[in-house]
């Protein structure tokens, strides 16, 4: 399921304490719907060609400077322009604050004016990481997502297969529950996928027969988390006796969310199997091969040096 994300604009108010200059403009029903931000320096001196007028505009101390050495008239008929154009709201960094002609004008065209204690580079820098989060693409999938000594592992397969045991004895051994069932997948950029829960059945988790758990009142905060990145996939999938699996891993095998490919294992159940371990022995080896260690191309070079000096010997 794809949804187009927004942001209101009166989370990103809170998120950054933001001191509001307009408090007669209701800001309820204005939506953020881009990451990125425009200082509107070019815009002040009368250049309005290509104008992002869907970003947060951020006033700093260049553009501060520049609108105090405006005369009267400049400063009304360009600011006009720019609230025309129906920006979501301008933000002033380092405590600055508009003029009241200024102000008067943005309440006129319902566009907020707040201000921040923040250094404008540090005020960007912030609102982009921020944004970039709220606003990333997403999609919802079926399975069960935990934090596997710090590795995120996502465990898929069909419905009624073990994900939530699995998930369940990991837990017990002090790993950590982001979410069951529904996993929330948001693209936070070009290497990087987030998993989240549904607010609804967040730290919640399905045991057949049993129910529904309260995995943090069961086990204590430091058993669940809010958000992990996805590093891992585990796909469960019945056993099937005339489908060849893979015994080394000399390669590795992909899947992929939102056009960012993530590593992905395909194992096999039978009676027996400790899922836990399994995992547990996947994220290990999964954080070994992000250091360089990869222990099948280490069996192979073994292979290879043992079958160098039987040559050897019997060329002697």
């Amino acid at each position: 399921m794809n949804s187009t994300p927004v942001v209101k604009l009166e989370k990103f108010v809170d998120k950054l304490e933001l001191k509001n200059l307009t408090p007669e403009i209701d800001i309820s029903q204005i939506k953020i719907i881009q990451p990125d931000i425009n200082r509107p320096a070019l815009q002040l001196a009368g250049f309005f060609d290509h104008f992002s007028h869907e970003r947060v505009q951020i006033i700093g101390n260049v553009e501060y400077a520049y609108t105090c050495s405006m005369c009267r008239d400049a400063k009304i008929n360009t600011y006009g322009e720019v609230f025309r154009h129906k920006i979501p709201c301008l933000v002033y960094a380092r405590n600055l604050e508009p003029d009241e002609d200024i102000r008067k004008l943005a309440v006129e065209y319902g566009v907020p004016l707040f201000s921040t204690p923040k250094l404008t580079s540090d005020l960007m820098a912030e609102t982009i990481r921020w944004l970039k989060v709220q606003l990333a693409p997403s999609i919802s999938i079926h399975g069960v997502l935990v934090d596997v000594f710090g590795e995120g592992v996502l465990i898929m397969g069909e419905s009624g297969i073990g994900k939530s045991e699995a998930a369940l004895e990991l837990i017990k051994r002090g790993h950590r529950l982001v979410t069951d069932d529904v996993v929330e997948i948001s693209k936070v950029s070009d290497v990087t996928l987030v998993g989240t829960a549904p607010d609804v059945t967040r730290h919640m988790i399905e045991l057949r027969g049993i129910g529904i758990l309260d995995v943090k009142a069961l086990f204590g905060a430091e058993s669940v988390k809010n958000t992990q990145s996805i590093d891992l996939v585990i796909n469960l999938e019945e056993w099937d006796r005339d489908k060849e699996y893979d015994r080394l891993g000399m390669d590795d095998q992909y899947t992929e969310f939102l056009g960012n490919k993530v590593v992905c294992h395909n194992i096999p159940i039978r009676p027996g199997r400790n899922l836990a371990v399994i995992v547990e022995s996947a994220a290990v080896n999964y954080r070994q091969k992000k250091m360089g260690y990869n222990a099948a191309r280490e069996l192979y070079n073994r292979v290879q040096r043992n079958l160098m000096r039987g040559q050897m010997g019997e060329d002697e």
